[in-house]
Protein backbone atom coordinates (compact mmCIF):
# COMPACT_ATOMS: atom_id res chain seq x y z
CA UNK A 1 0.00 0.00 0.00
CA UNK A 2 3.08 2.42 0.43
CA UNK A 3 3.79 2.48 -3.33
CA UNK A 4 0.03 3.59 -4.02
CA UNK A 5 0.76 6.33 -1.51
CA UNK A 6 3.89 7.28 -3.24
CA UNK A 7 1.91 7.39 -6.70
CA UNK A 8 -0.93 9.18 -4.93
CA UNK A 9 1.63 12.13 -3.53
CA UNK A 10 3.78 11.95 -6.61
CA UNK A 11 0.26 13.06 -8.88
CA UNK A 12 -0.95 15.45 -6.21
CA UNK A 13 2.36 17.53 -7.33
CA UNK A 14 2.03 17.20 -11.22
CA UNK A 15 -1.69 18.27 -10.50
CA UNK A 16 -0.96 21.06 -8.37
CA UNK A 17 1.69 22.17 -11.48
CA UNK A 18 -0.98 21.71 -13.58
CA UNK A 19 -3.35 24.07 -11.56
CA UNK A 20 -0.81 26.89 -11.51
CA UNK A 21 -0.62 26.41 -15.25
CA UNK A 22 -4.07 26.82 -15.77
CA UNK A 23 -4.54 29.47 -12.98
CA UNK A 24 -1.75 31.69 -14.80
CA UNK A 25 -3.42 31.30 -18.33
CA UNK A 26 -7.12 32.19 -16.91
CA UNK A 27 -5.22 35.39 -15.48
CA UNK A 28 -3.70 35.78 -18.75
CA UNK A 29 -6.95 36.28 -20.57
CA UNK A 30 -6.76 40.05 -21.47
CA UNK A 31 -3.18 39.78 -21.70
CA UNK A 32 -2.20 41.27 -25.27
CA UNK A 33 0.18 38.63 -26.89
CA UNK A 34 0.08 35.73 -24.23
CA UNK A 35 0.30 32.14 -24.96
CA UNK A 36 -1.14 29.80 -22.93
CA UNK A 37 0.94 27.30 -21.00
CA UNK A 38 -0.04 23.39 -20.43
CA UNK A 39 1.78 20.64 -18.09
CA UNK A 40 3.85 17.73 -19.86
CA UNK A 41 3.56 14.54 -18.23
CA UNK A 42 5.84 11.54 -18.53
CA UNK A 43 5.82 7.81 -16.88
CA UNK A 44 8.31 6.51 -14.98
CA UNK A 45 7.91 2.68 -14.81
CA UNK A 46 10.65 0.78 -12.03
CA UNK A 47 11.04 -2.41 -11.48
CA UNK A 48 10.54 -3.77 -8.10
CA UNK A 49 11.68 -7.35 -8.86
CA UNK A 50 10.24 -10.40 -9.68
CA UNK A 51 8.14 -10.91 -6.52
CA UNK A 52 6.63 -7.61 -6.98
CA UNK A 53 4.41 -5.61 -10.01
CA UNK A 54 6.63 -3.02 -11.55
CA UNK A 55 5.62 0.72 -10.34
CA UNK A 56 4.22 3.32 -12.25
CA UNK A 57 4.49 6.82 -11.66
CA UNK A 58 3.45 10.16 -13.39
CA UNK A 59 5.42 13.70 -13.17
CA UNK A 60 4.86 16.83 -14.35
CA UNK A 61 8.29 17.04 -16.50
CA UNK A 62 8.19 20.43 -18.03
CA UNK A 63 5.63 23.34 -19.26
CA UNK A 64 4.67 23.59 -23.32
CA UNK A 65 3.69 26.67 -25.15
CA UNK A 66 0.82 27.02 -27.29
CA UNK A 67 1.17 28.26 -30.56
CA UNK A 68 -2.40 28.61 -31.41
CA UNK A 69 -2.83 32.00 -33.15
CA UNK A 70 -4.92 34.82 -31.05
CA UNK A 71 -6.97 37.28 -32.55
CA UNK A 72 -6.28 40.72 -34.23
CA UNK A 73 -7.60 43.50 -32.85
CA UNK A 74 -7.55 46.74 -34.87
CA UNK A 75 -5.87 50.10 -32.78
CA UNK A 76 -4.50 51.82 -35.44
CA UNK A 77 -1.48 52.86 -33.64
CA UNK A 78 1.26 53.44 -35.79
CA UNK A 79 4.17 51.18 -34.14
CA UNK A 80 1.19 48.38 -33.17
CA UNK A 81 2.02 45.79 -34.99
CA UNK A 82 0.63 41.84 -35.12
CA UNK A 83 1.83 38.57 -36.11
CA UNK A 84 -0.61 36.43 -38.37
CA UNK A 85 0.47 32.86 -39.02
CA UNK A 86 3.89 31.40 -37.73
CA UNK A 87 7.06 33.55 -35.69
CA UNK A 88 7.37 36.36 -33.33
CA UNK A 89 8.79 39.52 -32.71
CA UNK A 90 12.68 39.41 -31.17
CA UNK A 91 13.43 41.77 -28.13
CA UNK A 92 16.58 42.52 -26.46
CA UNK A 93 16.69 42.00 -22.55
CA UNK A 94 18.89 42.35 -19.79
CA UNK A 95 18.66 38.50 -19.76
CA UNK A 96 19.76 38.20 -23.07
CA UNK A 97 17.15 38.04 -26.43
CA UNK A 98 13.31 37.29 -26.03
CA UNK A 99 10.96 35.92 -28.39
CA UNK A 100 7.08 37.67 -27.97
CA UNK A 101 3.95 38.10 -29.57
CA UNK A 102 2.86 41.07 -28.19
CA UNK A 103 3.88 44.00 -30.34
CA UNK A 104 2.75 47.17 -28.69
CA UNK A 105 5.87 49.53 -29.34
CA UNK A 106 6.75 52.83 -29.09
CA UNK A 107 9.06 55.02 -30.34
CA UNK A 108 11.99 56.07 -28.02
CA UNK A 109 13.93 59.44 -27.22
CA UNK A 110 16.28 57.45 -29.99
CA UNK A 111 13.81 56.32 -32.53
CA UNK A 112 14.49 52.82 -31.71
CA UNK A 113 11.64 51.09 -31.57
CA UNK A 114 10.66 49.57 -27.88
CA UNK A 115 8.43 47.91 -25.65
CA UNK A 116 5.91 49.25 -22.89
CA UNK A 117 9.10 48.03 -20.35
CA UNK A 118 11.80 49.92 -22.32
CA UNK A 119 13.26 46.43 -24.44
CA UNK A 120 14.51 47.33 -27.83
CA UNK A 121 12.97 45.24 -31.05
CA UNK A 122 15.39 43.83 -33.35
CA UNK A 123 15.52 43.19 -36.85
CA UNK A 124 16.77 40.24 -39.03
CA UNK A 125 20.65 40.99 -38.09
CA UNK A 126 19.65 41.16 -34.80
CA UNK A 127 19.87 44.94 -34.47
CA UNK A 128 17.90 47.57 -32.97
CA UNK A 129 15.11 48.49 -35.16
CA UNK A 130 15.29 52.40 -35.97
CA UNK A 131 12.70 54.43 -37.18
CA UNK A 132 13.64 58.59 -37.96
CA UNK A 133 12.09 60.80 -35.42
CA UNK A 134 11.64 63.46 -38.01
CA UNK A 135 9.53 61.00 -40.23
CA UNK A 136 6.33 62.15 -41.19
CA UNK A 137 4.82 58.71 -42.56
CA UNK A 138 5.72 55.17 -41.30
CA UNK A 139 4.41 52.04 -42.80
CA UNK A 140 5.62 48.70 -42.02
CA UNK A 141 4.61 45.83 -45.00
CA UNK A 142 3.39 42.65 -44.57
CA UNK A 143 6.95 41.27 -44.82
CA UNK A 144 8.27 43.44 -41.62
CA UNK A 145 9.57 46.00 -44.22
CA UNK A 146 9.79 49.59 -42.15
CA UNK A 147 9.70 52.76 -44.45
CA UNK A 148 9.92 56.39 -43.68
CA UNK A 149 8.24 58.46 -45.89
CA UNK A 150 8.42 56.08 -48.63
CA UNK A 151 12.03 55.00 -47.95
CA UNK A 152 12.67 51.73 -46.35
CA UNK A 153 15.01 52.16 -43.29
CA UNK A 154 15.06 48.60 -41.21
CA UNK A 155 13.26 44.96 -41.67
CA UNK A 156 11.71 43.82 -38.99
CA UNK A 157 12.69 39.92 -38.01
CA UNK A 158 10.47 37.33 -37.48
CA UNK A 159 11.66 33.99 -35.63
CA UNK A 160 10.41 30.87 -34.41
CA UNK A 161 12.15 28.29 -32.14
CA UNK A 162 14.10 25.55 -33.72
CA UNK A 163 11.97 23.26 -31.22
CA UNK A 164 9.30 24.27 -30.40
CA UNK A 165 8.99 22.92 -27.18
CA UNK A 166 11.99 24.76 -26.10
CA UNK A 167 9.92 27.73 -25.28
CA UNK A 168 9.88 28.74 -21.53
CA UNK A 169 7.85 32.00 -20.44
CA UNK A 170 10.30 34.15 -18.48
CA UNK A 171 7.84 36.56 -17.40
CA UNK A 172 5.30 38.31 -18.28
CA UNK A 173 4.82 37.80 -22.96
CA UNK A 174 8.44 37.05 -22.84
CA UNK A 175 9.57 33.67 -24.34
CA UNK A 176 12.48 32.57 -23.12
CA UNK A 177 14.56 30.29 -25.48
CA UNK A 178 16.03 26.66 -25.15
CA UNK A 179 17.82 24.74 -28.46
CA UNK A 180 18.36 28.45 -31.14
CA UNK A 181 15.83 29.65 -32.93
CA UNK A 182 15.90 30.53 -36.84
CA UNK A 183 14.35 33.45 -38.81
CA UNK A 184 10.87 32.62 -41.32
CA UNK A 185 9.44 34.29 -44.10
CA UNK A 186 6.40 33.19 -43.50
CA UNK A 187 4.19 34.97 -40.47
CA UNK A 188 2.81 38.39 -41.78
CA UNK A 189 2.83 41.55 -39.77
CA UNK A 190 -0.38 43.81 -39.38
CA UNK A 191 0.39 46.99 -38.55
CA UNK A 192 -2.45 49.12 -36.57
CA UNK A 193 -3.07 45.71 -35.14
CA UNK A 194 -2.42 43.60 -31.87
CA UNK A 195 -3.31 39.98 -31.43
CA UNK A 196 -5.30 39.44 -28.37
CA UNK A 197 -4.49 36.28 -25.67
CA UNK A 198 -4.49 32.43 -27.34
CA UNK A 199 -6.19 31.54 -24.14
CA UNK A 200 -9.55 30.46 -24.54
CA UNK A 201 -11.86 30.90 -21.08
CA UNK A 202 -14.19 28.44 -21.59
CA UNK A 203 -11.69 25.55 -21.93
CA UNK A 204 -9.80 26.83 -19.08
CA UNK A 205 -12.07 27.11 -16.86
CA UNK A 206 -13.59 23.76 -17.76
CA UNK A 207 -10.01 22.28 -16.96
CA UNK A 208 -9.31 24.10 -13.85
CA UNK A 209 -12.59 21.92 -12.36
CA UNK A 210 -11.16 19.03 -14.07
CA UNK A 211 -8.31 19.28 -12.06
CA UNK A 212 -9.63 20.66 -8.88
CA UNK A 213 -11.86 17.34 -8.64
CA UNK A 214 -9.11 14.82 -9.69
CA UNK A 215 -6.98 16.27 -6.91
CA UNK A 216 -9.84 16.38 -4.33
CA UNK A 217 -10.20 12.59 -5.05
CA UNK A 218 -6.62 12.22 -4.79
CA UNK A 219 -6.90 13.89 -1.38
CA UNK A 220 -9.83 11.88 -0.54
CA UNK A 221 -7.61 8.63 -1.03
CA UNK A 222 -4.38 9.94 1.46
CA UNK A 223 -6.57 11.02 3.89
CA UNK A 224 -8.71 7.53 4.15
CA UNK A 225 -5.32 5.96 3.93
CA UNK A 226 -4.04 8.31 7.09
CA UNK A 227 -6.88 7.22 8.77
CA UNK A 228 -6.16 3.46 8.25
CA UNK A 229 -2.71 3.61 9.05
CA UNK A 230 -3.41 4.91 12.32
CA UNK A 231 -6.05 2.73 13.17
CA UNK A 232 -3.84 0.05 12.62
CA UNK A 233 -1.08 1.54 14.93
CA UNK A 234 -3.33 1.75 17.54
CA UNK A 235 -4.44 -2.11 17.40
CA UNK A 236 -1.16 -3.01 17.26
CA UNK A 237 -0.16 -0.57 20.55
CA UNK A 238 -3.17 -2.42 22.52
CA UNK A 239 -1.96 -5.67 21.53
Amino acid sequence: MENALYTTLNRQSGLMAEMRAVANNIANLSTTGFRKEGVIFAEHVADLGREEPSLSMAAAEGRLVSLAQGTLVKTGGTFDLAIEGEGFFQIDTPEGPRLTRAGAFTSSAEGELVTADGHRLLDLGGAPVFVPLDAGTVAVAPDGTVSADGAPVAQIGLFQPVDPTGLLHSGGTRLEVRGGIEPIESGVVFQGFLENSNVNSVTEIARMIEVQHAYEMGQGFLDSEDQRIRAVIQTLGRS
